[in-house]
């Protein structure tokens, strides 16, 4: 068993998640600090990025009274040849960050990958100026493999750089 907060359990995600998920999704995306969406995609759209289909999958990190406290998708980065390496996005409820929830979410996919036969996980774009996540996949083995200079445009920062992670499983 994969070393969870107290009290926390991540499960697939099923249809009756997404209007928890919705709001933290909509949250985290309209910041436009990490994620490389339309900071104002409609509920269908993000649904539609978020809630995958086979063989991608989408977990769920639940509180022990149900609430829901962040969330994570992961599938194959490129199809054919390349399908072996897997990736994965993660969003965690802003007022429950710095409690574990990321790392528990990081570490149940890195196993899960693992159990369906991924040989690596590669990250596409960490936005450089997300420090808090880029020392959270350092220390879950990954490392910057290149970055895409001024790839991304920060609304605070301006353009700064994509991060290309990457570790084997």
């Amino acid at each position: 068993m994969l070393d969870q907060p107290a009290g926390v359990r991540i499960r697939d995600a099923t249809a009756a998640d997404w209007p928890a998920i919705w709001p933290i999704f909509r949250d985290v995306v309209a910041a436009g600090d990490t994620f490389s969406y339309d900071r104002d995609p409609t509920e269908d759209e993000a649904r539609g990025l978020w809630m995958l289909e086979p063989p991608g999958r989408t977990v769920v990190a639940v509180a022990a009274d149900g609430t829901l406290l962040g969330s994570a998708k992961m599938h194959p980065n490129q199809g054919g040849p390349a399908a072996h390496v897997a990736s994965a996005s993660f969003m965690v409820d802003p007022g429950c960050r710095g409690q574990g929830v990321g790392r528990a979410l990081g570490e149940h996919v890195l196993d899960r990958a693992r159990g369906d036969g991924f040989r690596a996980m590669q990250f596409n774009a960490v936005v450089e100026t997300n420090t808090g996540a880029v020392a959270l996949w350092r220390s879950l083995g990954f490392e910057v493999i290149g970055t895409v200079p001024e790839g991304f445009l920060h609304p605070e920062d301006g353009y700064v750089g994509l991060h290309v992670m990457y570790r084997r499983l």
